[in-house]
């Protein structure tokens, strides 16, 4: 990409942080702690399985049936017994309780275990990068991330960034909000105290510097 691209795109990219802060802006996004700042605990986290994660379904006595499974894009895997099997959005306890009432049908008193190898998780848990990060990319959200467990997934910032103008977008009681964060201060002056926590769904916009 050319400086002038990268001028155009980083316009881009300011101007829809600038319509998002003009529904909702707010300065004051805690700094990280143990848990979720807002209105997310972490404690009561729980994985949802999404589209391209690869299940293991094991049932009880029942090897022929058992196996691995990945998670189609429309949300569905079909086992040996029972077709098209709506997973996504599902923990994976639900899951199995889900699928010991569909295989009653065919099993006496099935016992299922559902776990998950590869995780990939639902659009709407994923945690979004774009802008100056040197992988800009959506990471799936894990339990207690905080801003600079997510910079070191997209390899940190590009030398054109903005690291202090960047922003987070964040919807909290159904209201999209956008904050300042200060990413140039936490990753290259090591400043700790700029680190925050980051949610399910979060936007993160980095643009790009002006010289």
């Amino acid at each position: 990409m050319t400086h002038s691209q990268r001028v155009l795109f980083a316009l881009g990219i300011l101007m829809g942080a600038f319509a998002i802060s003009a529904c909702s802006s707010n300065n004051n996004l805690p700094s990280a702690t143990s848990r979720a700042s807002l209105t997310t605990d972490v404690n009561d986290y729980r994985y949802l399985i999404g589209p391209g994660d690869q299940l293991s379904i094991f049932v009880w006595r029942n090897p022929e049936i058992s196996g691995s499974f990945v998670v189609r894009p429309d949300g569905k895997v079909t086992t040996s017994l029972v077709e098209d099997v709506e997973v996504a959005g599902r923990t994976p306890t639900m899951l199995a309780r889900q699928l010991e009432e569909q295989l009653s049908t065919y099993i006496n008193n099935p016992r299922v275990t559902v776990s998950v190898s590869r995780f990939v998780g639902p659009f709407s848990e994923q945690v979004r990068v774009i802008g100056e990060a040197t992988n800009p990319q959506a990471i799936n959200y894990t339990q207690h991330m905080t801003l600079l467990d997510l910079m070191i997934a997209v390899g940190g910032l590009t030398e054109f960034a903005n690291g202090n103008n960047a922003k987070l977008v964040r919807v909290v009681d159904g209201r999209q909000t956008t904050y300042n964060i200060n990413i140039d201060d936490l990753i290259r002056d090591g400043d700790i105290t700029k680190n925050v926590d980051i949610l399910p769904g979060d936007i993160v916009i980095i643009p790009e510097a002006w010289f």
